[in-house]
C-alpha cells in the first residue's frame, strides 16, 4: 500500500499523486505508477509530462517457458525527442518517407499497410556540420498483435498504421544520432511485444564451498621451493599464516598431500 510517508520521501504531494492516478496512468496498479515515479526521479525528468509509459507485457521466463502480464516502465518517443533537444545539437527532421501500400491478411484480418518507413534526423556536430542519420523500419516487423494467440494488428496499429510506424522508425533514428540516449526500445515498439526473461539464481552462497580441498602438485611444489629459499617451513610459518589470511582452519592433510605430490614429480 502507497503510503503518505513513501509519497514525501519522493517528494509527490496528495495532488501529484491523484493526477498521476487518474490522468496520467488511469487504471494502473499504485506500484506500476511508483515504479514510473521512481524511473522519473532518477533521471531527472517530470512526470506530469509523462516522459515515460507503463506498458502491459507478456514476460516470458526463458527457462519454465511460462508467461505473466506486467507492466514494464518504457521511455516514450517523446523522452527520445526531449534528450536530443537537450542536447543542443538537435538540427531538425525530415518528414517521414513511407514504402508503397500492402495488403495483408493475419487471422482472418484484412489490413492496407505501408510496408516501410523511412525517418531521417540532422545533427550539428562539433565542428559546425549538419549530418543526417536515418533509419528504416518495416511494418509487419514492428506491429503489435491483438493478443498472443492471434497475429491480427491491435486497435492502435490497425487504425493507425502509418503514425505508429514512423514513431518506432523516429526511435531508431534518434538512438542512431544520439547513442546516448540509451539503447531501450519506447513504448511504441514494445507495445503487444512478449519478453523474454531468464530467470537466474543469484542467491547468495558461501564462497568456500567452490574451493577445491588442495592445491595441485605443481602448485604445492613451487610454494616449496620459495618457502626452501626464503629458510621458512610449511608447518611454523607457512599454514599458520594461510589460515589467519583465510580466517579458517587449513585442510588438515595437506601436509601429506604435499608430501605425495613431491615424491610423485
Amino acid at each position: 500500500m502507497i503510503t503518505a510517508s513513501s509519497l514525501a520521501e519522493r517528494g509527490i504531494d496528495s495532488a501529484t499523486w491523484s493526477a498521476l492516478k487518474n490522468s496520467i496512468y488511469p487504471g494502473a496498479k499504485d506500484e506500476s505508477v511508483m515504479m514510473a515515479l521512481d524511473y522519473c526521479r532518477a533521471r531527472n525528468l517530470d512526470p506530469l509530462l509523462k516522459p515515460v509509459h507503463l506498458v502491459p507485457m507478456s514476460v516470458k521466463d526463458s527457462k519454465s517457458g511460462k508467461s505473466e502480464w506486467r507492466d514494464v516502465v518504457m521511455p516514450g518517443i517523446g523522452l527520445y525527442r526531449i534528450q536530443a533537444d537537450r542536447s543542443g545539437d538537435y538540427a531538425g527532421a525530415k518528414e517521414p518517407e513511407f514504402g508503397p501500400d500492402v495488403t495483408l491478411t493475419l487471422t482472418g484480418i484484412e489490413v492496407t499497410v505501408p510496408q516501410w518507413c523511412k525517418y531521417t534526423v540532422s545533427k550539428r556536430m562539433p565542428s559546425g556540420e549538419i549530418v543526417e542519420f536515418s533509419a528504416k523500419e518495416y511494418w509487419v516487423e514492428n506491429y503489435a498483435t491483438a493478443g498472443r494467440d492471434t497475429t491480427a494488428p491491435n486497435a492502435m496499429w490497425k487504425k493507425r498504421p502509418y503514425g505508429q510506424l514512423a514513431k518506432c522508425a523516429e526511435a531508431q533514428a534518434l538512438r542512431k544520432a544520439w547513442p546516448e540516449i540509451g539503447q531501450q526500445p519506447t513504448a511504441e515498439e514494445m507495445e503487444g511485444k512478449t519478453l523474454e526473461v531468464d530467470m537466474r539464481d543469484v542467491t547468495p552462497r558461501n564462497t568456500t564451498e567452490a574451493l577445491p580441498l588442495v592445491a595441485s602438485g605443481e602448485t604445492l611444489q613451487a610454494i616449496t621451493d620459495l618457502l626452501t629459499s626464503l629458510n621458512k617451513d610449511w608447518e611454523q610459518d607457512f599454514l599458520p599464516l594461510c589460515s589467519n589470511i583465510f580466517k579458517r582452519d587449513i585442510f588438515p592433510g595437506i601436509t601429506a598431500h604435499r608430501r605425495r605430490s613431491a615424491e610423485r614429480l
